[in-house]
């Protein structure tokens, strides 16, 4: 494994934060020009979505049948094409049509990639490497921003694909680096493992639960948060903002230092202490101080900043490397249906309560998160 190989999948991960706040960015001025309701844009990101869930789902028999880089190559070129389409799209149908694959290579991609990062490398790179997506996700809009005021949201697609058009070039140029076969002795823990197949249904049902829960809070906090400091606690709106953006900053920074504690901590204890510290965070974003609230919410960015790479990167010790393949992309498939549905379905709870129950409803879901965790370790420690 080289560190050319590391390099390119640090710019695979950059890439796949690129695409996904760009339409969120550019609609005020899509819908415009496409004469769309300002509404028309979440049934576009549920289409995305749809795909991407579907595709990950698909994951493990696409890494049956071709390798990672395959893989990756192919999902890198099909959401450049798809990114190019969105740029040249005549009309608002066609984006529906170019969201459909755009979704479909997210996914596959995501899979592939987490897959092969937590069977062959450390854990600190899992969480760097998610640090790197955030890059990525903060670089996108920022590049759309740009040139809005210039030539309009269509040179920002233009140039986001140009960006994958040529990662697509590079990874092609990569095939010979990447590792074709595992070393059978990277699992030592595969043999005690293999007794779990019998009930792995049910151990894996704690491991999807919490996939969901996690990526379902972290939108959740995303979305509603400004909304909630505006509405409930009557702050101005640059200022809710700025709480927003010291959250996200808080997980970003928060999966840099975690790749260092990496070193120290196993992921199972790293996976614990996130949580913990995040459900801490979630009761003193509830305690109604402006001082306290502001320390909970950068607590919980800070807690939820390990636990998603670290579940990927323990999924092989979990399950079993011959499980792991399939099971990556159930989990991811999970995970993006969290981040789609649930925060939604709390709207739709505000629609008949109200926003003052998001703290609450934050509390109850960190304290889900780390039930299903701790019975998920209780059953493979019976197995084991």
């Amino acid at each position: 494994m080289t560190i050319v190989l590391l390099a390119v999948i640090y710019l695979a991960f950059i890439s796949l934060g690129l695409p996904d706040a760009l339409i969120g960015v550019g609609w005020p001025l899509m819908h415009k020009e496409f004469s769309a309701p300002v509404s028309m844009v979440g049934w576009i990101f549920m289409t995305i979505a749809g795909g991407t869930i579907l595709s990950s789902l698909l994951s493990g028999k696409l890494l049956e049948r071709f390798d990672t880089k395959q893989v990756t190559f192919g999902s890198t070129l099909l959401t450049a094409l798809c990114l190019f389409g969105f740029y040249s799209a005549p009309s608002i149908g066609w984006l529906f049509v170019f969201a459909i694959p755009l979704g479909l290579g997210a996914g596959a991609v995501d899979a592939a990639l987490n897959h092969y990062v937590a069977e062959h490398y450390e854990a600190h790179h899992m969480n760097w490497l998610h640090c790197f997506w955030g890059i990525g996700a903060t670089g996108g809009p920022l590049v759309m921003a740009g040139v809005l005021t210039e030539d309009g949201w269509r040179d920002g697609y233009l140039i986001i694909a140009a960006v994958q058009f040529s990662l697509a070039l590079i990874l092609w140029l990569s095939f010979p680096l990447w590792k074709q076969k595992e070393d059978p002795t990277s699992h030592p823990q595969e043999t005690a493992v293999t007794t779990l197949d019998r009930k792995l249904p049910s151990g894996v049902s704690y491991a999807l639960a919490t996939f969901l829960l996690y990526c379902g809070v972290e939108a959740l906090i995303g979305l509603w948060t400004s909304s909630y400091l505006v509405q409930m606690k009557q702050f101005s709106i640059a200022t809710a903002a700025a709480w927003v953006s010291i959250y996200y900053g808080s997980i970003t920074i928060g999966r840099f230092v975690s790749g260092f504690l990496s070193f120290r901590f196993s992921n199972k204890q790293m996976i614990r202490m996130g949580q913990i510290l995040a459900l801490v965070g979630s009761i003193l974003f509830f305690i109604p101080i402006s001082g306290t609230m502001l320390v909970g919410l950068m607590l919980i960015g800070f807690g939820l900043a390990p636990i998603y790479p670290s579940m990927l990167h323990e999924t092989p010790n979990r399950f079993g490397s011959a499980q792991s393949k399939r099971l990556m992309g159930f989990q991811m498939a999970f995970a993006y249906s969290g981040s789609t549905f649930l925060p939604p379905l709390f709207g739709l709870i505000v629609s008949v309560t109200s926003l003052r129950f998001l703290p609450l409803v934050i509390i109850l879901i960190m304290a889900g998160m780390l039930f299903n965790t701790e019975r998920l370790n209780q059953m493979i420690r019976r197995t084991s």
